[in-house]
């Protein structure tokens, strides 16, 4: 079926992605504890570090959960267009049986209906077109997030580079506190490095799958479409050729009628020929019946020799 191969589960290969990428990155950690322990929580001076990094991590975590929410529902859209697509090869008389009022090929076929019944023209272009603009209004937060991921890290570094320029002006103004500028110095160093990498390997990781939640967005709505190619618009939209169509089929049995109308009017005729004829022949049998029996009548009273009066009487 090819609208079942066109909306393979794309979704649910998706999230089997995400789940090993996940699963692998707290692999990783587990396995680079130490260092990064050293690396990003040992030996700070401030929490700078500590917050932006929390920050960053909290953004990539919100964006994924928003991530993995879309999959789930475009999972549950692919699910309910494959059982529409059952329902109408299974010739059902509600195509909706079995699908959830909110799913958008539900909505599709309502609208669609809708249309039709105020004998209305179904402009697909349109319906397309306003289904891409309803759908886009669902990535506002995952949108957000994938613009400004990249921009906490250089957040990050501006403030860290901060952090160092004021350990460096300590370590100009006051020999005595030179250790601690230097401490600043190289602490702001190290808070620039350490969000600038956790903002791009967090930027990476969320940009590849919501480059990924585009595609199934994409397939989605593009089996949406070559199911109201295939099955809907034909049936709910009459082209000039179709009307044509009709209409010769229509002359055709109104011409078959009428032959047929023809012949049973032959047959008419010729069955009422055969009963005036039928009619005929038994007149004339009844009249030969009626002379033999007026002659054998004739006879009896010669034989009984009954009276002229009788006979009278007889013959009247």
């Amino acid at each position: 079926m090819d609208i079942q191969r066109l909306l393979t589960s794309l979704s649910l290969k998706i999230l089997i992605q995400l789940g090993i990428a996940l699963l692998a990155i707290v692999i990783l950690i587990a396995w680079n504890f130490d260092f990064l322990n050293h690396f990003y929580f040992e030996n700070q001076p401030t929490q700078t570090g500590v917050f932006i990094n929390s920050a960053i991590l909290a953004l990539l975590l919100c964006g994924l959960a928003n991530i993995i929410f879309h999959l789930l529902r475009y999972k549950r859209e692919e699910q309910a267009i494959v059982h529409f697509v059952n329902n109408i090869e299974a010739l059902r008389s509600d195509v909706t049986h079995g699908l959830p009022d909110h799913s958008i090929i539900a909505k599709r076929y309502a609208t669609m209906k809708s249309i039709q019944s105020a004998n209305g023209e179904i402009n697909h272009s349109a319906l397309s077109a306003m289904l891409t603009a309803d759908e886009a209004t669902h990535f506002g937060l995952v949108k957000f997030i994938n613009n400004i991921l990249i921009l906490t890290g250089v957040f990050g570094t501006i403030v860290s580079l901060s952090i160092a320029l004021v350990g460096a002006s300590d370590l100009i103004d006051s020999a005595a506190g030179s250790l601690g500028g230097m401490g600043l110095v190289i602490h702001g160093m190290s808070t620039a490095l350490s969000t600038t990498i956790t903002a791009i390997v967090s930027y990476v990781l969320f940009g590849y799958f919501y480059t990924r939640l585009n595609d199934v967005q994409t397939h989605l709505l593009s089996g949406i479409e070559h199911l109201t190619t295939v099955y809907l618009m034909p049936k709910m939209v009459k082209t000039k050729e179709d009307v044509a169509y009709e209409l010769d089929s229509l002359v055709s049995s109104v011409l078959e009628v009428a032959q047929n109308l023809k012949l049973t009017q032959e047959i008419y005729h010729a069955s009422a020929m055969a009963l005036q004829e039928n009619i005929r022949v038994n007149q004339d049998q009844a009249q030969k019946l009626s002379n033999e029996l007026s002659d054998i009548n004739s006879l009896l009273r010669e034989g009984f020799r009954l009276p002229a009066k009788a006979r009278d009487f007889d013959e009247d």
